[in-house]
């Protein structure tokens, strides 16, 4: 029976394994944009939801001026921070008073499709 031959060594290293190095730089730098994108939609949700709120504070606000005879869309302005007070808009019909807030625009598409209404009631 002859005697089976060895195999000989390999001297280096295949290049299918040494080109695997950079591999996991090369997925990072492809999932930055993802992530930048999902960062961004993730603060224009938080900016839609404090909007949100500052539209509830400012209709309440308007609507308890106009009951006691003072200036409803003053009154709203006075009760939003400063930096929401050019974002705001209020309307007064009747009794009702609206107030509309457009949050803050990471990504304006989005932000545009995000404004906050609401609306509050001075009584009869």
């Amino acid at each position: 029976m002859p005697t089976p031959r060895r195999m000989p060594t390999p001297r280096h290293t295949p290049t299918r394994l040494t080109s695997a190095r950079g591999q996991a730089s090369v997925e990072l730098v492809a999932m930055v944009p993802l992530l930048v994108a999902v960062a961004l939609a993730l603060g224009q949700v938080l900016a839609a939801g404090a909007a949100r709120e500052l539209a509830g504070h400012a209709a309440e606000a308007a609507a308890i001026a106009l009951a006691r005879g003072g200036d409803p869309r003053a009154a709203a302005r006075d009760a939003l921070p400063g930096w929401s007070r050019d974002r705001l808009d209020v309307s007064v019909d009747g009794r009702r008073v609206t107030a509309k807030v457009r949050p803050v625009a990471f990504v304006p598409p989005l932000a545009e499709r995000l404004d906050a209404t609401a609306t509050a009631d001075a009584g009869p």
